[in-house]
């Protein structure tokens, strides 16, 4: 045997500059988002405590890139009596959630606590939404090839299916209604933009998300915005 073929076992491939650039991204924003945040968490933190007690936050498990389940962290939403690992949904006025809560899913405020799997690298700024374990049968006839990417907070079935949960028929299973409907769609949207992306299509998902929620955090103030959001 020589050398080169003893020590090629030990060398290791480069990521991507791409995926280097994206992951030192994910880092740079997360962290100083958390630290620019840091005052709405704390209020956040507090009124959830002062309005139910119980816990501030919760965990449940998620299906990650390549299909490995990884805890992501949420503000609590429900009341503190609620079986987290109940509906998978969550429905327009569903009565689980605490009023803190209904303020939490309208601004999309319960999902700050997910800059922590960013910086984990459990997910990214953008990427598929990552689904719960109750889904995994969803993903099969090509739909698989969306554990290849990384879940993330941002990404275009974020902005396009954001009022999710007023699809829902008011007569039917809501989970199979995903199942056979919601799901398929949003899969296609996520394989046709995630197979293509870029570093600035990635900025531009970004922006887009910014730019809906904060508009639905206004309405949602401004106007008694009745949209109970649909991710769990």
């Amino acid at each position: 045997m020589t050398m080169h073929e003893t020590t090629k076992p030990l060398l290791t491939p480069s990521p991507p500059p791409d995926v280097s650039l994206r992951r030192a991204l994910d880092v740079t924003v997360a962290g100083l988002a958390m630290c620019v945040l840091s005052p709405v968490f704390l209020i956040v933190a507090l009124a959830i405590r002062i309005e139910s007690g119980g816990p501030i936050l919760y965990s449940q498990l998620r299906l990650g890139q390549n299909g490995r389940p990884f805890s992501i962290f949420k503000f609590r939403k429900f009341k503190a009596s609620c079986d987290l690992h109940g509906y998978p949904l969550t429905l327009d006025g569903d009565d689980r959630l605490t009023r803190v809560g209904r303020i939490l899913v309208a601004t999309k405020l319960d999902e700050l606590p997910q800059l922590w799997n960013v910086l984990r690298g459990n997910m990214s700024l953008v990427g598929p939404r990552p689904e719960s374990l109750a889904f995994n049968d969803c993903f099969r006839n090509g739909f698989e090839a969306i554990l290849k990417h990384k879940p993330g907070l941002f990404g275009p079935c974020q902005v396009v299916f954001r009022h999710e949960s007023r699809l829902y028929p008011a007569d039917g299973s809501a989970a199979e209604f995903y199942r056979e409907v919601l799901f398929p769609a949003k899969a296609k949207v996520d394989l046709a933009y995630f197979s293509r992306r870029t570093l600035a299509s990635d900025l531009g998902w970004i922006l887009r998300a910014a730019g809906v929620i904060a508009l639905d955090s206004w309405a949602a103030f401004a106007g008694g915005d009745r949209s109970n959001e649909s991710r769990k």
